[in-house]
């Protein structure tokens, strides 16, 4: 869905409707072409709920960002909001939050830029759209996958792009989790990487993705270029995104434990000034909620209508060193979620009245994941590998999972990626080392375009059992490149009168893999 509409006609009914901004001046009719400013990524929307939607835009130039809305394509009765800034130390990026709007609604949003320097330069208009949150019982529709331009697999024209994010918009979902290693800016791509089939790909090269990033404007540069495709420019534009992060937003497997001493691709050696340049970088690209409590915060809720709260976590930012995973007790050395985030996400699942709770997790509860140092292995994910009662990561979560069997919480489904291949799991206490939980599914999705591995080892002590799985065979190998079909994404179905979910397991080719419908349990 390709949503534009011309300068000449976003110009008439600016006059028309006498549209003035903050300079006192109406916006010009004529401008020279070659002076005017660009829309130059696309637009985005995200963290939409039943009266409100960020929106997202950036320009090339010091300039003003002029927003209207409307609930129609035709921009007949807009709303106009007052100018802000896109200024250099955003990297002319901005976003705001519409709000006041009515629920269960298509809102079509039309972003210009005025050029601070030249009052007769107005870009061409860009126009997105979203639904807002019902509120009221109707059906719900969302997708969601993690892990795009990894493992040297950038755009390549010739094999259609990112075609992922084409086959998910498809099927019109009323909003898309990217649930982490949203860029991979520690993997520099190469301009031309020899397939398994001794083809060849070839990806499109800018300067920022032919090294590591560093520097803030490097880290930028990694979100730039996934929005050169078109695929994913098409799909922000009609589709909004809830971004949470992982590891490769800033480098592979960061904990304050990382060591770059020997990594010679870097110069700067501190994981903490990496991490803050690659956090703002995040918070200035993408459409994600300011948190004024705690800006920079990833972790939130999303209410959207009485069927769905989404919650949303953050296994990076308060995590302990990768270590072995075999602390007693929940320390600042043994933590993942922290103390804070543990008792927000307890008190909005007790609070939540939604049907269906889905926690959004960034990495699998039950699969190893191993940050692997000097030959030593240590703990990347939750679990640490020893099939027994948990500890280390494993407690925080052991904590929550009796906190919600002891609350009576149910319809709980937890959605995550980062592995890089598709399955279903369920949790079963009868087959758990620590039982005190009631059972659960938790879905794995990804990659959307970046390199395939797996299966990984499951640890036993919440008894996952292995419902489905897809990934490259022995035969195939790992990191197979996105043109072998071996991309996945999740559809989420919410039926708005028998309130059952059903989630399906997708691939790049839109072939269902995977099917399961659950069935609410209804309190009293």
């Amino acid at each position: 869905m390709k949503l534009r509409f011309s300068r000449r006609s976003f110009l008439k009914t600016s006059a028309a409707t006498g549209l003035v901004y903050a300079s006192g001046l109406a916006m010009p009719a004529i401008s020279r072409a070659a002076s005017r400013p660009v829309v130059t990524h696309g637009l985005q929307s995200g963290d939409v709920d039943a009266n409100s939607g960020m929106i997202w835009g950036r320009t090339d130039r010091p300039a003003k960002m002029l927003v209207e809305f409307d609930t129609t394509g035709s921009f007949e009765n807009p709303t106009r909001l007052a100018p802000i800034n896109a200024f250099p130390d955003s990297d002319f990026a901005a976003k705001r939050l519409l709000e006041g709007l009515p629920s269960d609604q298509d809102i079509f949003y039309r972003v210009a830029f005025a050029d601070l320097n030249d009052v007769n330069a107005l870009s061409e208009p860009a126009v997105g759209r979203f639904r807002t949150a019902p509120a009221s019982r109707r059906n719900v529709r969302f997708a969601w996958s993690g892990d795009t331009v990894g493992q040297g697999w950038g755009i390549d024209k010739d094999q259609g792009g990112m075609k992922t994010y084409a086959t998910m918009a498809k099927h019109s979902p009323d909003f898309f989790i990217h649930s982490g290693d949203t860029i991979y800016a520690d993997g520099p791509l190469k301009e031309t990487v020899e397939m398994k089939d001794g083809t060849v790909w070839k990806n499109l090269m800018t300067e920022e993705k032919s090294k590591v990033a560093e520097t803030l404007d490097e880290y930028r540069g990694q979100w730039k270029y996934n929005l050169m495709d078109e695929n994913l420019l098409a799909f922000n534009a009609a589709v909004p995104t809830f971004f949470q992060w992982d590891d490769h937003e800033v480098v592979n497997n960061w904990s304050a434990s990382k060591d770059l001493t020997d990594d010679d691709r870097y110069t700067e050696k501190n994981v903490q000034v990496l991490a803050a340049r690659a956090a703002q970088a995040f918070h200035e690209l993408t459409p994600i909620r300011y948190m004024p409590a705690e800006p920079g915060r990833i972790y939130r809720k999303i209410a959207y209508g009485p069927l769905l709260d989404v919650f949303f976590l953050d296994l990076r930012t308060y995590r302990g060193p990768n270590a072995d995973g075999m602390q007693d007790e929940i320390t600042a050395q043994s933590q993942i979620l922290g103390a804070e985030q543990l008792a927000w996400l307890k008190r909005e699942l007790i609070n939540s009245r939604a049907t269906w709770k889905v926690i959004a997790c960034d990495m699998p509860i039950g699969l190893c994941v191993w940050d692997t140092v000097n030959g030593e292995k240590r703990t990347e994910a939750v679990a640490n590998g020893d099939n027994g009662a948990p500890k280390g990561r494993e407690l925080e979560f052991a904590d929550l999972l009796r906190f919600i069997k002891s609350a009576d919480i149910d319809n709980i489904v937890w959605l995550t990626a980062d592995v890089h291949y598709t399955a279903a799991h369920y949790y079963n206490p009868d087959k758990a080392q620590f039982q005190d939980f009631k059972p659960f599914w938790e879905f794995v999705s990804g990659p959307i375009h970046a390199g395939t591995f797996g299966p990984n080892d499951l640890d036993m002590t919440f008894g996952p059992e292995v419902k489905f799985v897809k990934a490259p065979t022995a035969e195939q190998g790992a990191n197979l490149a996105p043109s072998m079909g071996l991309q996945f994404f999740g559809l989420v179905d919410i039926d708005g009168q028998s309130e059952q979910l059903t989630v399906r397991l997708m691939d790049r080719d839109d072939v269902e893999l995977h099917k399961v419908t659950l069935d609410p349990v209804r309190q009293g």
